[in-house]
């Protein structure tokens, strides 16, 4: 294997499998194909694509249309077409979730650390933050925005789903078999194996973690997506912090499941729909059930 590859390609259990990383995740692309140069292309697309939409809407970055938003001290930004497209899927979000989905939320890190300590922010410096939260200040109109000083926009909610199905989107018409995407956790099938067989999808043990399965999704065509907190959490006396935060209060969502997985014809629908789904806290299972969709949810 070359090493100057940005990405790695092997045999393994009859499949081609590539791999990278992106998006602070694992990134696989699985082929049920005998032709190595096709599966070059397909997993060299995927890798580029999404090393794409990181560089592009990543908040860690300095040189992108995030940080440009995010700087611009209440002045208005136009932005391009596939940034309105994502700031006007968030507004979708945001209003579907009755405001509990929002992309200006992610300032909250500046006072929750999810690192498996116990130190949790008081009071006072949450409600300081929370001046700083809240799609219904931004003014979004056609390619316009504009958000009052000290806001700020993260996309890191929908930023993964949306790079495995603009994937997905980009490889389906050279696809001669099955393959699999799996961006750190978030799928899509486009096709069955080379046999028929559907993919067969491990859902890890949200207290046990890796390798440790506790149901398997088979899936031939659509996407599957996981939200939970089996590795962002804190705990103080004996109480678990789940890292989804409630943008309306600043806290953790009460009551919510461990983890929930969703299946959907999309990723982003997948993901959007797990999301949704912690941020209910208890009443998880009633809506997910109310969505007729096929989904697990593992509860505290």
């Amino acid at each position: 294997m070359n090493e100057a590859l940005p990405f790695s390609l092997a045999r393994q259990n009859d499949l081609w499998v590539g791999r990278f990383s992106a998006m602070a995740s694992p990134c696989e692309i699985l082929l049920d194909t005998p032709d190595e140069r096709l599966a070059y292309q397909l997993v060299a697309i995927a890798e580029r694509e999404a090393k794409r939409i990181e560089q592009k809407f990543s908040r860690y970055r300095d040189d992108n249309i995030i940080f440009k938003i995010n700087k611009a001290q209440g002045q208005p930004i136009e932005v391009d077409a596939e940034t309105a497209l994502l700031l006007n899927y968030a507004e979708q979000c945001y209003q579907l979730s009755g405001g509990h989905f929002d992309i200006t939320s992610g300032v909250l890190r500046e006072v929750w650390h999810f690192d498996g300590s116990d130190s949790i922010p008081s009071d006072a410096a949450i409600k300081l933050v929370l001046s700083r939260i809240g799609w219904s200040k931004v003014k979004w109109q056609s390619s316009i925005l504009t958000m009052d000083n000290g806001m700020e926009l993260d996309l890191g909610g929908i930023g993964k789903e949306y790079a495995v199905d603009r994937v997905a989107l980009l490889i389906k018409p050279l696809l001669q078999s099955g393959v699999l995407i799996n961006f750190g956790g978030d799928l899509c099938a486009l096709g069955p194996r080379l046999d028929g067989a559907p993919w067969e999808i491990a859902i890890e043990d949200p207290e046990k973690g890796d390798n440790e399965q506790v149901a398997l999704v088979s899936l031939s065509s659509g996407a599957v997506a996981t939200s939970g907190d089996a590795r962002r959490f804190l705990i103080k006396d004996g109480l678990r912090y789940g890292h989804i935060l409630d943008p309306t209060t600043g806290w953790p969502i009460p009551d919510a499941p461990r983890s929930v997985t969703t299946v959907a014809s999309t990723c982003m629908e997948a993901g959007m729909l797990s999301t949704f789904a912690i941020l209910r806290g208890a009443g998880a299972k009633d809506f997910l059930q109310q969505q007729a969709v096929e989904f697990l949810c593992f509860e505290s």
